[in-house]
């Protein structure tokens, strides 16, 4: 499946953001891996964050790592660089994420 998000950066931490992006803890990276992501893609435009996740179950994903020490690690330090963060609180998470619009 195909999750698309939609977060914000703070218009004054774009730069730190993309540099984090870039030392994304290699155990963070195996947790996302291993709880079904095959894929996790974030693009910008001027703050305006856009991510597409492919996986195998979206709600697995988010239940799997809501309380992993690292990516609890990993969300505080990323709720200090945004203004709208990655949601793990939905509880149906099938209604999580941006609705489709169109497809070809």
């Amino acid at each position: 499946m195909r999750v698309a998000l939609h977060t914000r950066v703070r218009a004054d931490r774009i730069e730190e953001y993309e540099a984090a992006h870039r030392e994304v803890p290699p155990e963070l990276r195996a947790a996302i891996s291993a709880a079904g992501a095959t894929s996790w893609t974030i693009w910008r435009s001027g703050t305006e964050l856009f991510h597409l996740i492919e996986c195998a179950d979206y709600g697995r994903l988010l239940s799997e790592l809501a309380e992993l020490p690292v990516n609890v690690a990993w969300q505080v330090r990323m709720g200090e660089l945004l203004d709208v963060v990655h949601d793990y609180s939905s509880e149906d998470a099938s209604q999580a994420g941006l609705p489709v619009v169109w497809e070809l």
